[in-house]
């Protein structure tokens, strides 16, 4: 039985909250914790400074500008 399930696009916090597992599963991100207000604490590196992101916008386009600075780098190794 197929069920109607809306995509994680659907919902910005829930799209928030993927980016951040992959982001962290990828070892692309050291922390990123979500706040009771839906801001994001981020750190890139454990000694970088903690980043406040105020909400799940914010955690969406660090995650499009990780993927662009790799993508950039892939690019330039070709």
């Amino acid at each position: 039985m197929h069920r109607n399930i809306p995509p994680a696009w659907a919902d910005p916090a829930a799209e928030a909250h993927v980016w951040a597992d992959i982001l962290l599963r990828r070892r692309l991100l050291h922390a990123a914790v979500l706040g009771p207000t839906g801001q994001w604490l981020v750190q890139r590196t454990p000694t970088a400074p903690v980043r406040l992101l105020d909400g799940p916008a914010e955690m969406i386009r660090l995650a499009a500008h990780i993927q662009h600075r790799l993508r950039t780098k892939e690019t330039r190794a070709r």
